[in-house]
């Protein structure tokens, strides 16, 4: 427990992270996000994690898609970070703000060619009439921008989501499971241990 005194939960996070990209064989940056809709019904999906630190934990999305729009409804949401070859788990609840257009674009900018068609093609989480018709947008696009480089949608961005607590959780044996919060506080973050 003294030792994680010490600890900054985003630094701790950040090992972690670190540990999983070593053993998890696919995406260790996968991430579960919960909105709520303006009808108060929670919603959850998967998207990677781009950036963790001090200033937030960041991802990228279309923000017209349901995610979007419910984040502009409600900033409220949480995460789950879960990686099973580490047995470990970390959960961060707080609250998601869009990230400035330069930083969007830097990081668009670093993005597949294929995933930057796609962010223009794909009318993320409305009605599709067919695959055939998505296949034909990304086409549309890919020779409307011929031996260019694709510029960001102006409707696809990115999010940082300011933690207000993030609690670790490690696997024990026979479930008896260790499990901590850090809350943030005016001064800095308060450190609780929770039962399993």
């Amino acid at each position: 427990m003294e030792i994680l005194r010490e600890k900054n939960p985003v630094e701790l996070f950040e090992e972690w992270l670190d540990e999983a990209r070593k053993s998890e064989p696919n995406d260790p940056e996968a991430m579960a996000l919960a909105t709520v809709g303006a009808d108060g019904r929670p919603s959850v999906r998967m998207v990677l994690l781009k950036q963790a630190d001090e200033s937030g934990f960041y991802f990228y999305t279309n923000m017209k898609s349901r995610k979007g729009e419910e984040i502009s409804h409600n900033g409220n949401v949480a995460l789950c970070i879960h990686w099973k070859t580490c047995g470990r788990q970390v959960r961060v609840e707080g609250r998601a703000a869009p990230v400035p257009a330069w930083e969007a674009d830097a990081y668009f900018h670093t993005r597949h060619p294929l995933s930057k068609l796609g962010a223009w093609a794909s009318r993320q989480s409305q009605p599709l009439e067919s695959r055939a018709a998505l296949e034909t947008r990304v086409r549309e696009i890919a020779e409307k921008y011929k031996g260019q480089d694709v510029p960001r949608p102006p409707h696809w961005g990115g999010y940082a989501v300011t933690p207000s607590a993030i609690e670790f959780w490690q696997q024990g044996e026979g479930r008896l499971h260790d499990r901590f919060v850090f809350t943030r506080t005016a001064e800095g973050w308060d450190l609780t241990r929770l039962n399993p």
